[in-house]
Formats: C-alpha cells, structure tokens, sequence
C-alpha cells in the first residue's frame, strides 16, 4: 500500500469549501493518513501555495508527528513540532489568494527518523533536515479562489 493523505471536506484536486480559508472559518480541514510504510518513525506535514505572487508561500508546517497518527481532526495542530509559516505563524493558516485560483499542497513525508529541528524553523530548514530521511510521500492537492 502506498502512502495516502486524504480529506473528508474535499477531493484531490478539488476545491477546498470555504470554511478552511480567510473567508470562512480559518481552520485546517480534516486529514487521513494511510499506508505509512515499514520503519516510519515520524511524519512532516507542509502546506504551500506554489501559486502565490511572490512565490511558493508556505501555510502551515509541522514534523515530529507520531508514526501512529492516522487522523487530523479539522481545526487540530498535530501532535508535533510546529514550523513558522509565511504569515509568520506557528499553526495552520487558510488560503487566501489575492486574485486568480490557486492550487494549495498539502504533501506529506514518512520519516526514518524524528528531526533535530526548533520550533519555528522554516520550510527550507525541514526540508534541508529531511533530506536522505524520506521513506515516502505523498500530495493532496486542493484549488481556491475568492469571490470578488
């Protein structure tokens, strides 16, 4: 079994309602995790928005989650370790596109191993820390733009 990351407000590649965004409630939809592979010893969870104006914009990061989770309850952090996110946060924040649709990731890596890494770190840090440590990943892919 492969790993999967899914979500019970929105289909891959679908559009993420409302609720989950600036115009609506804020707070992170629900995720399932499946298929974790053999010798995963924590998860990273990154949210991005490659779409962004100024560039990729990262939403919401956090690693160190137990190897066991197989459930984010929607507007929950995860057990785990939070990273700072472009809004200069430490938790989830929604999308909110200036204009256009944008495509929001939410990739998810299987880990050999738990980072070394301090809270508030930012997304080039975990990724420079998981590097030779991903056993697998995955992507869930969700659109969003703002009526105007």
């Amino acid at each position: 079994m492969n790993l999967e990351l899914s979500s019970s407000a929105f289909e891959d590649g679908g559009r993420i309602p409302a609720r989950y965004t600036c115009d609506g409630e804020d707070v992170s939809p629900p995720l399932d995790i499946r298929g974790a592979p053999d010798g995963v010893r924590s998860f990273a969870l990154v949210m991005d928005d490659p779409d962004a104006p100024v560039g990729t914009f990262d939403h919401w990061i956090v690693w160190n989650i137990p190897p066991d989770t197989e459930k984010i309850e929607e507007g929950q952090q995860p057990e785990g370790v939070p990273g700072r996110n472009n809004f200069k946060t430490l938790q989830y924040g929604g999308p909110c596109p200036p204009s256009g649709t944008h495509t929001y990731n939410f990739k998810l890596y299987a880990l050999d191993c738990e980072l070394e890494l301090e809270e508030g770190a930012t997304k080039r840090e975990l990724e420079a820390a998981m590097e030779g440590h991903v056993l697998a990943q995955t992507v869930l892919r969700g659109d969003y733009s703002r009526s105007q």
